[in-house]
Parts: structure tokens; C-alpha cells; sequence
């Protein structure tokens, strides 16, 4: 063994959770053969709960073992570093496309040699055509439980990636959330008017204060808890035949991010105030579109609420997040004809929705969950004195 290649340091996937024992690598930070620095990032491990990244023990010149895309298991080698104080001007590896070393086995015949290279597909939906694609894409059939073979592709019409991790996970939640739980939703809708006014007015005060925005996510988080406490089959789980009573308010906001949908989780929500709310909700936020929220932000939520309003949603039956027995749906503000008093004004309505385990919550308490929620929203001034509406 040569001393160059006694003194390389070995890159592994780390552990990033006592369930979770393999990933997929998302991304490089680094090229084959850079130089990197002890604490520099080296590449994002995707796995089906948290994508995580992966930072430099040691400083030297990297040696990329495994493309983008490729499935690892914790603990594997996935590339090594040689020790240096800069960048090495050796040429002994070469780069793939992909930033990937070749082995020798690998390397084309001469036969092969103008033959177009099939590319890994990453996860981005712009890829160029794949010119082999039933020799280059595994058969996706028994993840996504269709019966279905691939069909084969289309050149500039159609390309193919594998689905992530997160996405699999997600998919394979919400089939067991429909195969599993009773699910109903039952729809209100809440007249903002005096929400919005408030928080136009103590807008500018509370930001200088808190520095952050006050938002209209805090007031329904602290509007779930109110309604939580009244009404406590909706804190409550089902496992195996018996029932699980929750008393504390542990509850998830659901954030969108380009590799698919999490739901961070605020502790301890009825003992936060309203800024207390704005600045945990920020940081997940932050976090969540960075992809630096770990495992623990993620489990043990009570509740969830879902805010499609964001993109546009007027109206939606949001499925539950299992184990949690029931989710709230946030939707657009719009400016709709309402009676009041017997005349016809113009208000900015939210239409509401809650989705729940029929199995354990019945049709009464869902109704009087939601009839809580909208009370708390259409009175917010409430909110501020921690009191409660009648």
C-alpha cells in the first residue's frame, strides 16, 4: 500500500437517526479533485424524513466515490480525502459527468467509446432525453404501487427521475393515513375583519419589538390550542384499541419546500406568546427551505394545520398526519358578500376545514372544534389578553 493511499481519509454517510438506516446523496457541494477545507460541506444526504448535510473532517483533495442520486447505506464510504494543505495537481482520477471516479472495470470498451453516456437522473425535472432508458431506469413499479411497466420514453417529450426519499415517505403516509383512519372533513368559515384590522395596526409597533412580522399563522396555532383544550377527543390518538389522551399542545405547521412537504413541529404551543409563536415559526421556515431541520423538529406533534391559502386555495380536505387524529385547513382570504345584521356587506372570508379520524372524534365534537377555532379568529383581541371566547 502506497503511502498516498494509507494516509486517505474516509467520507461516510453518518447516522442521522436510530430509524434510518440508508439515504440518497442529493447533492455534491464539491467537484472530484477540489480542494476543501475542514468544515466545508461536502454533499446533502437525502433520507426519507430529514436531508441533511455532510461537512469535511479534514482538510485536502477530494475524491468523489459516489454520483448524485446514488442509494447509500449509513456508515458507507462515499469518498475519501487526502490529506493537503492545496489543491492537488494529480491527475490519477478522472471525472465523470456526474463528478464521479470511473473505476477501471467501468471505463468504455472501444467499441462503446462513442456511444452516448446514460446519466443518473437527479432530482430536477431538467434533464436532457435519456437515449437508453429501459436499460438505464429501474423499474419503479413496486415503490409507487403501480402494476404498470415503464413505457418507454419519448425524447423531448417525457423524462424519468426517481422518486426521493422524502417523496416516498410522503406518498407512502398519506395511502396509510386513507387506508387506516376514518377520514371526514367538516367545513366553516370565519370572517377576518377584525384580524386583519388588528394586525395592520400593531403591525409596525410589534415588528420594532419582537423583529419579526406578525403573521396570521400565530393566531390559529393559538386558536388550535383554545380548541384543543375545549374539546380533547381532538387531542387524543388511537393505538391498537386503546386510546391515547395527550395533554400538551405539541403542533406541526406544514411548510412546502422544493423536495416536498415537512411538518416542523412547535413545542409547548399554549405556553408561547404570540411573538414567542412569529419567531418559531420563522426559524422552521428558514430551516425548512435550507434543509437543516433534524429529526427531533419533526416527530411528536398533537395537530396539524395546513395552510394552502399561501398558494391560492379556496377550498381543500386536507388528509390527516398519522398518528395525530385530526388537521386543520387554512385557505385564500377573499373578499366575499356576507349577511350582517340582516344587511349585505362585503367581508374577507376564510373558508376553513377539518379533517379528522371518525373513529374516534365524532361529528359533534369536530363541529364544535371548528365553531372554536373560527370564534377565537373572528375575535383577536382575545388572543393578546390570553382570554377566551364564550
Amino acid at each position: 500500500m502506497s503511502t498516498a493511499t494509507s494516509n486517505l481519509v474516509p467520507v461516510k454517510v453518518p447516522s442521522v437517526g436510530e430509524s434510518i438506516t440508508s439515504g440518497v446523496i442529493g447533492s455534491w457541494k464539491k467537484k472530484n479533485g477540489d480542494f476543501v477545507a475542514s468544515g466545508d460541506p461536502l454533499f446533502e444526504i437525502e433520507t426519507d424524513k430529514v436531508t441533511s448535510e455532510v461537512f469535511a473532517e479534514t482538510s485536502g483533495t477530494l475524491e468523489i466515490l459516489a454520483a448524485e442520486g446514488t442509494e447509500v447505506k449509513v456508515g458507507q464510504v462515499v469518498a475519501h480525502i487526502l490529506p493537503g494543505k492545496g489543491p492537488a495537481k494529480s491527475k490519477s482520477t478522472a471525472e465523470t459527468s456526474v463528478g464521479a471516479v470511473v473505476p477501471e472495470s467501468a471505463k468504455p470498451s472501444a467499441k462503446q467509446a462513442n456511444r452516448p453516456m446514460v446519466i443518473p437522473v437527479a432530482e430536477t425535472s431538467s434533464v436532457p432525453p435519456i437515449r437508453n432508458p429501459q436499460s438505464a431506469i429501474p423499474n419503479l413499479s413496486s415503490s409507487t404501487g403501480s402494476d404498470s411497466s415503464p413505457r418507454t420514453l419519448r425524447p423531448g417529450r417525457e423524462s424519468r427521475r426517481r422518486m426521493s426519499p422524502l417523496r416516498r415517505k410522503i406518498a407512502d403516509r398519506l395511502v396509510s393515513a386513507q387506508h387506516t383512519a376514518a377520514i371526514l372533513t367538516t367545513f366553516n368559515e370565519a370572517d377576518l375583519s377584525k384580524l386583519i384590522a388588528l394586525r395592520s395596526e400593531v403591525q409596525p409597533v410589534f415588528q420594532a419589538e419582537h423583529g419579526v412580522k406578525l403573521g396570521f399563522m400565530s393566531f390559529f396555532i393559538q386558536a388550535a390550542v383554545h380548541a384543543l383544550k375545549a374539546v380533547p377527543a381532538v387531542n387524543a390518538r388511537i393505538e391498537g384499541d386503546e386510546i391515547v389522551e395527550q395533554h400538551y399542545y405539541d403542533i406541526g405547521v406544514a411548510v412546502g419546500t422544493e423536495k416536498g412537504l415537512v411538518v416542523p413541529v412547535l413545542r409547548d404551543c399554549d405556553q408561547l406568546d404570540l411573538a414567542g409563536l412569529e419567531k418559531a415559526l420563522a426559524d422552521f421556515a428558514q430551516r425548512a427551505r435550507e434543509g437543516k431541520l433534524s429529526l427531533p423538529d419533526l416527530e411528536g406533534g398533537v395537530f396539524t394545520i395546513s395552510n394552502g391559502g399561501v398558494y391560492g386555495s379556496v377550498m381543500s380536505t386536507p388528509i390527516l398526519n398519522p398518528p395525530q387524529s385530526a388537521i386543520l385547513g387554512m385557505h385564500a382570504i377573499q373578499q366575499r358578500p356576507v349577511a350582517v345584521d340582516g344587511q349585505v356587506e362585503i367581508r374577507p372570508m376564510m373558508n376553513l376545514a377539518l379533517s379528522y379520524d371518525h373513529r374516534l372524534i365524532d361529528g359533534k365534537e369536530a363541529v364544535t372544534f371548528l365553531i372554536q377555532i373560527k370564534k377565537f379568529v373572528e375575535n383577536p383581541t382575545l388572543a393578546l389578553f390570553g382570554l377566551s371566547p364564550a
